[in-house]
């Protein structure tokens, strides 16, 4: 088999370059010249690789069947929701994460409980077969269904998977894996591009599920060339630090379900365990009330979660005070902070702000906004909050409450976990009452700062 053609492509440009220099001789960038795989043009004037040898037809949309995608269970319910209801023949899911945070746990659970029903493959580029035997005897799977594989080469391992013809893969990582048809290194920008490429064209042709791990950067996000995680169907986040027990997996992309789905697990001897009422391990359930602290009701792909949002205000002993928040935007943050003091009359530019989301959760919607103002002034007030209240709602700059989606639904995840107060938006209040909940609608800043003086 002949090794292809390679070229340089400018990341900026797009100019082609024979070969690689460090400044482009086009656009005149320098570093942005990166390796791929040169395609030629066959003599019907299409590029050799691309689908479609025969002429292109043209069909009505009405005439396509969709087809039922035949989703099966991973074993794990909360996996399963994060998935868009279980996993989908010849899906390719992409899961990124810090080192240590149980990717490979997961993926060799899922493995575990998938193999007794349909053949599996695990192919490991960075660890050993017994790294990966020791880890199934920690966690006491019995991984005897589970077919290992130590391969870094993606011609071996597509050559391999054809003869095997598992239903599930799992390739941890794909920047250890590498083609023959590049000369760089492992890792690299079209190493990963390339690879990910080939692995994605089998999974689609062979019907396989595959599962591929991501190392992420010092940022957080996935390492390698952003085109990555257009090719695959999912794309998978692990959230927390690797040291707490809870583990969050959320879904950034998702062809096949919901966006933004939020799983929780707890990291136990055993391996990574569902956590099915997330919403009871985000409360702290104080025994007093504490200034500073509320809690709100948040959407997460399909369902609510309570969550406790923590406020601190303290005399800056800087000229500039600080404003930090932990699973909350900073920027909203001083907007909220600005609005507070031209609608409610609270000045707080001498003072230190500190806001976070309890539980390590990261909240990225609006609805937190009512949650994170109420929480500022019951810390900088030293005026704890009821209890049983809840609150959610977004504020906008003239000082108006506006509604948030599914405004019926977190107030029934909250009647549900004991709370009997709620300060909504008035156009997210139901029309009719909600057994057990007394609702306070309001319309502006103004009528939720009188409000708080009517609560106990």
């Amino acid at each position: 088999m002949a090794k292809a053609k390679t070229v340089y492509t400018c990341s900026d440009c797009g100019a082609r370059s024979p070969q690689w220099s460090g400044r482009c001789t086009d656009c005149g960038a320098w570093n942005t010249l990166v390796e791929a795989v040169a395609v030629a043009p066959t003599r019907s004037g299409r590029f050799a690789g691309y689908a479609g040898d025969s002429a292109a037809t043209v069909i009505p949309l009405s005439a396509v069947q969709p087809d039922s995608h035949l989703r099966t269970s991973v074993g794990l319910q909360e996996l399963d929701r994060v998935l868009g209801g279980g996993l989908v023949t010849g899906s390719v899911v992409l899961i990124g994460g810090d080192p240590g945070i149980g990717k490979s746990t997961l993926l060799l659970q899922v493995l575990a409980a998938l193999s007794c029903g349909m053949a599996s493959l695990y192919v490991t580029g960075e660890e050993s077969p017994e790294q990966i035997s020791l880890r199934a005897e920690r966690i006491g799977l019995d991984g005897g269904d589970v077919r290992l594989m130590s391969e870094t080469s993606v011609e071996r391992i597509i050559e391999t998977a054809r003869k095997e013809r598992p239903r599930v893969m799992v390739l941890d990582s794909i920047q250890t894996l590498y083609t023959e048809t590049l000369q760089s290194a492992p890792g690299s920008v079209a190493q990963v591009r390339e690879s990910a490429a080939q692995l994605v064209s089998f999974a689609k042709q062979s019907g396989t599920a595959m599962f591929l791990v991501g190392h992420v950067t010092k940022e957080g996000t996935l390492a390698g060339p952003r085109v990555l995680e257009h090719m695959v169907d999912t794309v998978l986040y692990f959230e927390g630090d690797a040291g707490d027990r809870y583990r969050m997996l959320r879904a950034i992309k998702n062809r096949f379900g919901a966006v933004n789905e939020l799983g929780v697990f707890a990291m136990t001897e055993t391996g990574l365990k569902e956590v099915r009422n997330p919403s009871a391990i985000f409360l702290s359930r104080h025994e007093t009330g504490v200034p500073g602290s509320v809690v709100m009701v948040t959407w997460e792909g399909t369902r609510p979660l309570l969550v406790e949002v923590q406020a601190l205000v303290d005399q800056s002993q800087l000229g500039n005070p600080r404003r930090v928040t932990l699973g909350l935007e900073q920027n909203r943050l001083s907007m909220l902070l600005a609005v507070l003091h031209r609608h409610g009359g609270l000045v707080m530019g001498d003072q230190d702000v500190f806001v976070n989301v309890v539980g390590g959760v990261r909240v990225t919607e609006t609805a937190a906004d009512l949650a994170v103002l109420l929480a500022v002034i019951s810390s900088f007030r030293n005026r704890p909050l009821p209890a049983d209240l809840i609150v959610f709602g977004e504020v906008g700059l003239s000082g108006e409450l506006r509604p948030v989606p599914n405004g019926q639904d977190r107030l029934s995840e909250a009647v549900k976990h004991g709370f009997h107060r709620a300060i909504i938006p008035v156009a997210n209040k139901p029309k009719g009452a909600v057994e057990g909940l007394e609702i306070r609608a309001v319309t502006r800043l103004s009528d939720v700062l009188e409000q708080l003086s009517s609560l106990d």
